[in-house]
């Protein structure tokens, strides 16, 4: 699916570094600016909102976000560097240390969110340390962990980003085109909402909900 949707995004030369109109591909800064935005889910401001609580779908919808990226750069860096196929990158993946515990219910949380900021920033480090994709893959497992999200979540909440972000695609997105409140309602949202209300939903019903509540969007 991360393949589909980066050939639908940029062509299939993206895993050479850039798109079909020759313009950079850099995952890992991808992955870095998700992160930033994953913090400012925090009331982290100390002159602004300082008794606001996180914006918990958000910063799921944020780590799924960067998980789109980490995958993205983990297949070029197989196919480019290592020779490898997927059915190599899955092995390798299920031998990191943290993926085990990343299979497992996750615990209650009760650090308090300075912490939390603490360790996506430790994350954010591991893009400028290590150059292994293995090493960024096993942070991510990790920080997902931490922040409430076992494999389970993330592959529920992955289906449905990658869903809608080929949706946004085929609607314009790139184009500047595509309307991203749905009637007030972000369609991130609006996504997250069909999930729990038909947490079995198949990807191919999935897409057929969101056109049609994307019929129903108010146009100016």
């Amino acid at each position: 699916m991360q393949q589909s949707l980066n050939d639908a995004t940029g062509g299939e030369v993206w895993i050479q570094g850039f798109t079909d109109k020759g313009k950079p591909v850099n995952w890992r800064r991808c992955i870095y600016m998700e992160a930033a935005e994953l913090i400012d889910s925090y009331p982290w401001k100390h002159w602004k909102n300082i008794d606001a609580q996180p914006d918990w779908d958000n910063i799921k919808i944020e780590v799924v976000d960067i998980w789109h990226f980490v995958l993205s750069e983990a297949l070029r860096d197989y196919k480019i560097n290592r020779k490898g196929d997927i059915d190599k990158l899955t092995n390798d993946i299920i031998k990191l240390p943290n993926y085990q515990q990343f299979t497992e219910n996750v615990k209650p949380l009760d650090e308090d969110i300075y912490k939390q900021i603490a360790w996506v920033e430790n994350f954010i480090k591991t893009l400028f340390t290590s150059e292994d994709v293995l090493t960024l893959v096993d942070a991510f497992f990790k920080i997902a962990y931490l922040m409430q999200i076992n494999l389970d979540v993330l592959y529920r909440l992955y289906i449905g980003k990658n869903i809608l972000n080929l949706f946004r695609q085929d609607h314009g997105y790139k184009e500047g085109k595509y309307i991203k409140q749905w009637n007030g309602v972000e369609d991130n949202v609006m996504m997250q909402d069909i999930l729990e209300k038909q947490p079995d939903v198949t990807p191919e019903k999935l897409y057929a909900l969101l056109e049609d509540a994307y019929e129903k969007v108010e146009r100016a």
